[in-house]
């Protein structure tokens, strides 16, 4: 099976590449990604793999049966959308959408499960078991494309006993993949204060309320969260990222806004943060005579990759590859809503690698330069196949 999946890989690598490159091309935001889906749809239906479309709005849902269908079943998951960055990259591929692109490697996810797919359809009558392939939408945008996926029923009729997906490691070389058992990429919430209160001139502070001082007293207290009351080896982070208030040198503002972030690693210590934000900055508003509204957003949990299935990923990625290039990966502080299915269902998340520092292949995700050695993609959709028979 192994060598006969490398040998497919190999020969349609120039295929998936050259998809990879029109997906790049044509980027569609969160949630708007009808001409992608109907790509994707042309591209199942020429592989003759059963699908169902319409999910989350634009999700498709791929079956592939194999021997004894019902004997267990695997999923597979790619995202679909792109970012609101404008493309730096000088490349025959570059984003035809202004002020839309691939910047966080959705296209080279999508391709390489999509090569997967071709792969496993063609191979079905050499493997047990179901192959559920899911391809997502709004992985970038609240509340997360994963999450509407199964509130639709993805993950039932038929259930998963695992999920797999993957994503792009710009630090890592190409040809070489990442895996971390247990608690791996962090929740992120949203943060929304208003402050309010009597503005006026500063020569007479004593006769306004100072929003400008309550915000900055609130940025620095709240970092008071974190460091007094989370344990310090579950990391956790409180960012406040935005400070909009005033428009002159001597007005006092009568309302500030701040927006930021707040992500961890632990579920319970997650919710009684957001108490503690509550009421640290409801305290400090009305001991300053300030009013005050607070929204916090719940966004993506905790991603936490089940260590029996994470460990028998890496086990069979070391087969499909070897020692040499497969290894571990760092605990993440950013989000991704692939974490929604791992709450649900045991799952394994891992890194394909897609830099290349001899090419200058070395931007980082979300950035106007990102781009990938295009080899990993007969890596990233061979192994994710082989994986996929495995379990």
């Amino acid at each position: 099976m192994k060598n006969r999946i490398k040998e497919l890989a190999k020969a349609y690598a120039p295929e998936f590449t050259a998809i990879r490159r029109h997906l790049h091309a044509h980027p569609e935001l969160s949630f708007q990604e009808f001409e992608t889906a109907a790509y994707i749809q042309q591209q199942l239906t020429a592989y003759g793999v059963p699908f169902q479309a319409g999910i989350a709005g634009t999700g498709i849902i791929a079956l592939i049966e194999g021997k004894n269908p019902t004997s267990k079943v695997i999923a597979l998951r790619a995202d679909i959308d792109a970012l609101p960055i404008t493309e730096a990259n000088e490349v025959t591929y570059k984003s035809t959408n202004p002020g839309v692109m691939h910047a966080c490697g959705h296209d080279v996810h999508t391709s390489c499960v999509l090569g997967a797919t071709k792969i496993l359809n063609e191979l079905k009558d050499q493997f047990e078991g179901t192959i559920k392939v899911l391809f997502q939408p709004g992985e970038e945008k609240h509340p997360g494309g994963a999450s509407i996926m199964i509130e639709e029923g993805a993950l039932e009729s038929p259930r998963p006993n695992a999920i797999l997906g993957m994503h792009v490691h710009p630090t890592l070389e190409a040809g070489k993949l990442g895996f971390r058992e247990g608690k791996y990429m962090a929740s992120a919430d949203e943060i929304y204060i208003t402050i309010k209160g009597k503005g006026g001139h500063a020569a007479q502070p004593h006769l306004t309320v100072d929003t400008i001082l309550v915000a900055s007293q609130l940025v620095v207290s709240l970092q008071q969260i974190i460091s007094r009351n989370n344990n310090p080896f579950s990391p956790s982070v409180l960012s406040i990222c935005a400070f909009n208030g005033g428009f002159t040198t001597n007005v006092i503002p009568s309302e500030v806004k701040l927006m930021g972030t707040f992500r961890a690693m632990d579920e319970t210590w997650r919710f009684k943060a957001h108490e503690l934000i509550r009421k640290q900055a409801i305290g400090i508003a009305e001991a300053m005579g300030a009013e005050i509204d607070i929204e916090i957003l719940v966004g993506y949990p905790t991603l936490y990759n089940n260590e029996e299935v994470t460990r028998k990923a890496r086990h069979f990625a070391t087969e499909y590859l070897d020692a040499e290039h497969v290894g571990d990966t760092e605990i993440r502080m950013g989000a991704e809503d692939f974490a929604f299915y791992s709450q649900v269902i045991p799952a394994c998340f891992f890194r394909l690698g897609t830099g290349n520092v001899a090419r200058g292949i070395t931007s980082g995700v979300h950035t106007p330069t990102f781009d990938i050695d295009e080899q990993a993609i007969e890596v990233g959709m061979g192994a994710m196949a082989y994986l996929a028979t495995q379990f």
